[in-house]
């Protein structure tokens, strides 16, 4: 999900640098989405790996 993201963002920059407005914006905020729930997937991966141990 992490890949997704970074390629959004890399479609939004080169969206961006060309002048397409409303194509990077889009780009940008499906990039954000993904970002926030890999962080939130990572961090419930971390937690639940840190219960079974016990």
């Amino acid at each position: 999900m992490l890949h997704y993201a970074v390629v959004f963002l890399v479609i939004a920059l080169i969206a961006a640098i060309f002048g397409f407005g409303g194509i990077a914006a889009g780009a940008v905020g499906i990039a954000k989405i993904l970002f926030y729930v890999f962080v939130i997937m990572a961090i419930v991966t971390f937690v639940l790996s840190l219960l079974k141990k016990r």
